[in-house]
């Protein structure tokens, strides 16, 4: 039953980092439009990414602690890349180059969004696999 618990709350952190993910693809998108400027989009975007890039360290150190190694693996690389970007101090993104770097940012985010959406697959799968191995013993 435990295991079934530390697999729900691995789907709610998922659904919050996919959420932070597409409110910064909105902002990415109602940059292109013209919908927004881009002081206001890159703050907007720049509040959210320590947050997702803590949420990230916290969820594969949850996988460590609740003994999901094959989950923990599979979240490593997003967490090395979202280090990486924070060591060289490219994880803000810069007001007066965010215009020649949309396109890059938005595949960024894209290929971050399928990366979670795929860790959000692995991790309805595992939580159905254990509620009915639950209910069979």
């Amino acid at each position: 039953m435990a295991d079934l618990f530390a697999w729900l709350i691995s789907f709610f952190i998922l659904i919050a980092l996919i959420v932070l993910v597409i409110y910064q693809l909105m902002c990415l998108a109602d940059l292109e439009f013209d919908y927004i400027n881009p002081y206001d989009s890159s703050s907007r975007i720049n509040k959210v990414v320590l947050p997702e890039y803590i949420t990230v360290g916290v969820l594969c150190c949850f996988y460590l602690l609740t003994g999901h190694w094959i989950m923990s693996l599979i979240c490593a690389p997003y967490l090395y890349y979202n280090v990486r970007l924070y060591r060289q101090g490219n994880h803000l993104v810069d007001v007066t180059e965010i215009f020649n770097l949309l396109p890059k940012e938005k595949k960024q985010r894209l290929f971050k969004l399928f990366y979670l959406v795929f860790i959000l697959f692995l991790s309805l799968f595992w939580m159905i696999y254990t509620s009915l191995d639950d209910h069979y013993d």
